[in-house]
């Protein structure tokens, strides 16, 4: 798929509908859905679930364009002002630098985020219960759930002292997760070692990097760009044979070890569902933030039985998802 094209996504099967046939339908509301991660069909399907809760279908009575920087935040100003120019009815912005870059660009198009930010700390909302002008979305929470993704390392791998912590230094959340992990390490004795990363040749050197340092674990920062690059992060970790602990399910499925996070789907649903709401009349500024109340403890004990890991009946029992 080249950057610059636009699509619309047909939901049911999966079918893609150029502009071209898209033209020739009625005319009907246009989402533009920008996101700075690859676009995993899972989480687009879970957005189309939650417009369909609202009565809009792609392809029948609502249209999509979208955007993907495939996690180069560099490119998310000029994506994001297309769709202004484009006069799209709602902007559904996928993450931090989405929000932050839709945002900047309009204030009058209504905008849906989907982060794993405090919405309030980045400056995209005023208040989660009455968010005002023409912004809200869906938050997950991050920050809180640091030490509970920590501990569940720890847990996993005792003897480990020493864990890195892989950050993209341009993500705007860089620095409260550093903070918030090493919060979390001084309460458990552990030290952590800060490995930034924002090119695939800084993820190769960082991973690299894991072996001088003789750390024995890894905890992956939040990123659009780690997320684009999930594949290459997984195969990483086996090949170094780091046991990583990531927030996202999607990064298990691929082949990482274990993930503690909200649930992307249930995320992705809760905005399309505010976006067929703003298509029907409603106002952003009346619809509040939620917050994400799903969240999952996945764990693949295929990679876990590769990197010799025995994984504890106790940690088994409260997994949402093994992956065998």
């Amino acid at each position: 798929m080249k950057r610059r094209h636009f699509i619309t996504f047909v939901g049911g099967a999966g079918a893609w509908w150029p502009l071209a046939a898209r033209a020739q339908q009625p005319a009907m509301p246009v989402i533009g859905f920008l996101s700075g991660r690859s676009m995993d069909p899972s989480i687009l399907g879970a957005f189309h679930r939650g417009l369909a809760e609202t009565g809009y279908v792609p392809g029948k009575n609502a249209a999509i364009e979208y955007r993907s920087t495939e996690g180069q935040i560099n490119r998310m100003p000029a994506m994001a002002a297309d769709l202004v120019r484009r006069q799209v009815a709602v902007i559904a912005a996928a993450g931090t630098p989405a929000a932050l870059a839709a945002k900047a660009a309009t204030s009058i198009i209504p905008i849906v985020f989907e982060t794993a930010g405090d919405p309030i700390t980045l400056g995209l909302v005023t208040s989660l219960n009455r968010p005002g002008r023409n912004v809200t979305g869906v938050a997950q929470l991050s920050s809180e759930l640091v030490p509970k993704r920590l501990g569940l390392l720890h847990d996993l791998i005792p003897t480990a002292t020493i864990i890195g912590l892989l950050v993209n230094p341009n993500d705007p959340r860089a620095g409260t997760q550093a903070r918030d992990v090493q919060e979390a390490a001084q309460g458990l004795g552990l030290q952590i070692h800060l490995l930034n990363a924002s090119t695939e040749a800084e993820i190769d050197a960082a991973f690299a990097g894991l072996v001088q340092l003789g750390a024995g674990a890894l905890i992956v920062g939040t990123s659009e760009f780690f997320s684009s690059r999930r594949e290459k992060i997984a195969a990483l970790a086996a090949e170094y044979k780091v046991p990583a602990i990531y927030q996202y399910r999607e990064y298990v499925a691929v082949g990482g070890l274990l993930s503690y996070g909200a649930s992307l789907t249930d995320s992705y649903r809760l905005a399309g569902n505010y976006c067929g709401q703003i298509l029907k009349g409603e106002k952003a500024a009346d619809l509040p933030v939620q917050q994400a109340v799903r969240f999952e403890l996945v764990i693949n004990l295929k990679t876990a039985k590769a990197l010799g890991l025995s994984i504890p009946p106790g940690l088994l029992s409260i997994a949402d998802e093994v992956i065998e």
